[in-house]
């Protein structure tokens, strides 16, 4: 989780009732749904998540979070109330102005990208708050990256998730299990994808917060969630950290930014100090991240409560070591006594480790036309040597190559943990535009095996049937224009055809479709004549409108046939007679004519 930022406060028997009535204040103010349980702590009626919303170990592998949960006072205190209780509310409901700036910028970014996720920076703000206390109260620098790194403990099982190392420490600095990192929390394997440039330099880095902003955006906004819906907005949370504590530490600091905040200095924001994983005990120290520097991380070695470090020891007399020195050469035991090399514990094996291969679930041939979500979805096994299925395996599925196909909500890779039956589904595919084949692969994240590769076609968009949107004669004297364009619609079983490929070409004959020599024509750029029209698409609504039609000096009844992919076709009938020598068609009732 984030680093730690001094000691536990111990709080006497006062402060822990004022501490348990605000949190029962505190949940009649918050969102529906949110109760409180017999021990203080929050929960939910219906916070057991379903296995294909929370399957993954989330943004932050689950790491440790804060837990303070804001003040009961209005983040607005009267001006009166510049002292006492108000004074915490306001102090709470500061942000420091980098880190505000890249949440604002965020939502912006992703109003654009994805308006439909109706994402709030407000919630940005809430999972920053109890991630890292706003990137440690602001102590970045005027490009947003952290002063210094913000490494959780590592994710070696004990009392957190077990996940070894995905990236050879590039980010976390440990090469043995992998560590959630910056201000956003984001373990490395999440961050390979789900990484973004916030800032636009040209690089993603997880210690950035206009980065780490910006791809936390994106992360909540996958799957085409809708962040105004409350069923989406707590599977969004929930993905990011599964825990129903966690779900509603979140939702109260969503709630109380809401209610308004305001900028502070950087380095000057509030610092959470209780954590989920603070309960007073010592865990094993893991090597410290090579990129780590004093004072960052976890607190002073990551993984270690804060106040959970050995008293100084008393010093010595100058010069004097504080361990007997031996002569080069002298071994430091007896000779002839039996050594004992160091051991290095061996890490426990995960599920992972035990991966041999991955299998195809069951999956057909995937087959789409461009727009739409393919019916059937991706499904992975993993499976052992013997062919015995691996649960709680991370599977990244990964859409591969030139194509505009993606996973719902517009993302490339999703990470799905398989089920107990050693199975993890893909999110729905939707198609693109680009036409063609597309391959999706399947690996498994932390394990060097074979990925396993998934092939979708993307075919293009059809009409079955075209018809024109109005029945008036198409009549043009010699040498003139014609004074109406034709319009079709294209439909596909009954419902509007949108973007459908379409060619328009004045005919020979109903027998014979090789463009006419002579009749109407239609103009190019360069104002000559042409009697073919490729390239032509309907709007969203299945309509196509022609460019005007010409009449050369050659009479008669001649014919235009458009056509559509998926075989649509329809055959329009032109005219070219001098004037008067045909009746236009009437434009108004009879039974309104006079003496009618």
């Amino acid at each position: 989780m984030a680093a730690q930022f001094g000691r536990r406060l111990r709080k006497g028997a006062a402060t822990t009732a004022v501490a348990a009535a605000a949190v029962a204040a505190l949940s009649a103010s918050q969102a529906p749904g949110v109760t409180v349980d017999g021990r203080g702590g929050q929960a939910t009626a219906d916070t057991t998540p379903a296995p294909e919303e929370t399957a993954d170990v989330g943004a932050t592998g689950n790491s440790p979070y804060y837990t303070d949960l804001p003040p009961l006072n209005s983040p607005h205190p009267s001006p009166s109330a510049s002292t006492g209780p108000g004074t915490a509310g306001r102090s709470e409901a500061g942000i420091p102005a980098t880190v505000l700036d890249a949440y604002k910028k965020a939502e912006a970014a992703l109003r654009e990208a994805k308006p439909g996720c109706n994402l709030p920076w407000q919630l940005l703000a809430a999972i920053g708050k109890v991630e890292s206390g706003q990137a440690r109260g602001g102590r970045v620098d005027a490009d947003g990256t952290t002063l210094s790194p913000i490494i959780g403990p590592q994710l070696d099982g004990n009392g957190f998730a077990l996940i070894k190392d995905t990236d050879g420490g590039a980010y976390d600095g440990n090469s043995t299990y992998d560590n959630a990192v910056g201000p956003m929390q984001f373990i490395p394997s999440t961050w390979e994808w789900a990484g973004r440039d916030g800032n636009g330099d040209g690089r993603k880095d997880p210690n950035n917060i206009y980065d780490a902003a910006l791809s936390a955006g994106h992360y909540l906004c996958r799957f085409g969630w809708d962040l105004s819906d409350r069923g989406d907005l707590r599977k969004a949370i929930l993905s990011y950290n599964n825990s129903t504590d966690y779900l509603n530490t979140v939702l109260s600091w969503l709630e109380y930014y809401r209610k308004g905040t305001h900028e502070v200095p950087d380095g000057t924001g509030t610092l959470p100090v209780d954590r989920s994983d603070d309960h007073d005990r010592v865990r094993p120290t893991p090597s410290a991240p090579a990129t780590s520097r004093p004072g960052s991380g976890s607190g002073s070695t990551p993984g270690k409560p804060a106040g959970s470090g050995s008293s100084p020891k008393p010093p010595t007399s100058p010069g004097t070591p504080s361990t007997p020195p031996t002569s080069p050469g002298t071994p430091s035991t007896p000779p002839g006594a039996p050594s004992t090399p160091p051991t290095t514990p061996t890490p426990p094996q995960t599920p992972t480790d035990t991966v041999d291969h991955l299998e195809n679930a069951g999956t057909a041939r995937l087959t789409a036309r461009a727009g739409d979500v393919f019916d059937e979805r991706i499904r992975a096994r993993a499976e052992t040597a013997t062919g015995k299925a691996v649960a709680a395996v991370r599977i990244r599925f990964t859409v591969i190559g030139d194509t505009d196909t993606t996973f719902a909500g517009g993302e490339s890779v999703a990470t799905v943990v398989t089920n107990g039956s050693g199975v993890a589904v893909a999110p729905a595919l939707r198609a693109g535009e680009k036409t063609g084949d597309v391959t999706v692969r399947a690996t498994v994240v932390g394990r060097m095996v074979p990925g396993l590769d998934y092939r979708a076609t993307v075919t293009e968009r059809v009409a079955d049937t075209l018809v024109r949107t109005g029945d008036a004669e198409l009549i043009c004297a010699p040498g003139g224009e014609f004074a109406d364009r034709v319009e079709v619609r294209a439909t596909h079983d009954g419902a509007a055809a949108g973007k459908v490929a379409a060619t328009a070409t004045l005919i020979t004959s109903v027998d014979d479709a090789t463009p006419n020599d002579k009749g109407p024509y239609f103009k190019d750029a360069d104002g000559r004549a042409v009697r073919t029209l490729t390239g032509l698409e309907t709007d969203e609504n299945g309509l196509l409108k022609l460019p005007r039609l010409y009449a050369d000096d050659t009479t008669g009844t001649f014919l235009l046939r458009v056509t559509t992919a998926g075989g649509a076709a329809l055959t329009v009938e032109l005219t070219v007679a001098p004037a008067g020598t045909t009746s236009p068609s009437p434009s108004a009732d009879p039974s309104e004519s006079p003496g009618a």
